[in-house]
This record gives structure tokens, C-alpha cells and sequence, in this order.
């Protein structure tokens, strides 16, 4: 169904929505979706920065002279 809407339905509907909602109403909206990536962004940065952190401290620490008598 949605495979035959084309340029002049986007068109369409761009112009319906901003009639609707107005174009204050839009930027705010484009504003919060915006802040909500960039939060995701920093979550999952912060995710792999304590992965590759608990996966160094996971890392064998045996002083070498322990190391040698084995």
C-alpha cells in the first residue's frame, strides 16, 4: 500500500501535517526528537565504554613472579 505514494503524496502529506500542527508546533517537536537521539547516542557510548571497561579489569593480573614459579 505504501509502496505507491511517491513524491507528490510525501508532498501531500508534509503540507497536511504542517497545516494541522503548525510550525512552531513541528521545530519543538523536530527539537525533542533530536535531544532523544542524542541521548541514546550517549547511552550506548557510555554502554560499550563500561563494557571494554569490565572487559579490561577482567584481564589476568597475576604479578609476574607468581607467574614464573607456575
Amino acid at each position: 500500500m505504501l509502496n505507491n505514494i511517491g513524491l507528490p503524496g510525501l508532498l501531500l502529506i508534509a503540507v497536511v501535517v504542517l497545516v494541522l500542527f503548525g510550525r512552531g508546533k513541528i521545530s519543538s517537536l523536530m527539537g525533542e526528537v533530536g535531544k532523544g537521539i542524542t541521548a541514546f547516542k550517549r547511552g550506548v557510548d557510555d554502554s560499550k565504554k563500561e563494557l571494554d571497561d569490565s572487559v579490561t579489569a577482567a584481564r589476568d593480573v597475576t604479578p609476574e613472579e607468581e607467574k614464573d614459579k607456575a
